[in-house]
């Protein structure tokens, strides 16, 4: 389990992290999110010993984490630390023996990691002629080689196609059903939420919710209405009392296949019977009912 305390580091008068908190368990997945500069690159920078912390602590199985725990974690930075003129088996199993590997050993786990992650065709080739997502799952082999403790991955699916991220996100569910303490940062919350058991949010250096989305979701005091009407006239939801968090209308001329018009929005309600009198109205209700906010909503609720 990893236990972070306290964490607090400042450049000059920058606070970079104020009292970051945070606990991972065994075969957890957590999801760390925030705005660009809001902290979570240099929260996992701490943990693997790249940055010093000017406070806090850092804890594995309920000791402090050193260079030899360090080394039984796996770490893909944000900032892609690949050799370009390397050829990709030869480079993970060069991490590999980085890691403490026999040569043997090494190569056996490159071979099944290079198949594993869609590879086995690219071996041969040298990085720099690699896409963007097959550099990163070089990334990931390189962090996975040595059969890690744990894993720290800064932003592992940015850039990537939905294949690509099939493919990483397989891999991580598979180690954390293994047991291992999954923690990566991501700003596709949309991932997070399906992936995760449970999130940080990050803010300004401070850690300002953090539980399951469950939990995340219950401390969300505005109820949402999803009201979709076909039919209805332009400018019919302006009238709805509350506020509209979202929206997507259509007219006929959108699509080829529509025929009439589609509403449809998502309101903070001031008076839901109202709201469905007014949509009545305006045309055939398709559906009426209350939303349960996604993380998305969450984050901005709590970051605004």
């Amino acid at each position: 389990m990893l236990e972070v305390e306290g964490l607090e580091k400042r450049y000059g008068d920058t606070v970079a992290l104020d009292g970051v908190s945070l606990t991972v368990r065994p075969g957890e997945m957590f999801g760390f999110v925030g705005a660009n500069g809001a902290g979570k690159t240099t929260t996992m920078r701490i943990v693997m010993g790249v940055l010093g912390a000017d406070a806090g602590r850092v804890r594995w199985n309920g000791a402090p984490v050193g260079h030899d725990t360090r080394r039984r974690f796996g770490y893909m930075p944000e900032e892609r630390g690949l050799y370009a003129k390397m050829r990709v088996a030869e480079q993970v199993e060069y991490f590999g023996r980085l890691s403490g590997m026999a040569a043997p050993d090494a190569r056996r786990s490159a071979d099944a990691l290079i198949e594993r992650l869609g590879l086995a065709g690219r071996r041969g080739d040298d990085v720099d002629s690699l896409s963007l997502g097959n550099q990163q799952r070089v990334q990931l082999a390189a962090a996975l080689i040595h059969d890690p403790e744990m894993l720290v991955l800064d932003e592992p699916f940015s850039g990537l196609d939905p294949i690509a991220v099939d493919a990483l996100a397989g891999v991580l569910a598979e180690r954390a059903a293994a047991g291992v303490p999954v923690v990566f940062s991501s700003h596709q919350l949309d991932l997070v939420e399906r992936l995760c058991d449970s999130v940080g949010i990050i803010k300004a250096g401070r850690m300002v919710a953090v539980g399951t989305v469950a939990e995340l979701r219950a401390r969300e005091s505005r109820k949402r209405l999803r009201i979709v009407v076909t039919g209805a006239e332009a400018g019919w939801a302006d009238r709805l009392p509350g506020e509209i968090v979202a929206r997507t209308d259509r007219s006929p001329l959108a699509a080829a296949e529509e025929h009439e018009r589609y509403d449809e929005v998502i309101l903070v309600p001031t008076d839901d019977q109202e709201a469905l009198r007014l949509a009545t109205r305006a045309g055939r209700v398709q559906h009426f009912g209350w939303q349960e906010p996604g993380l998305a909503d969450i984050f901005r609720e709590v970051v605004a």
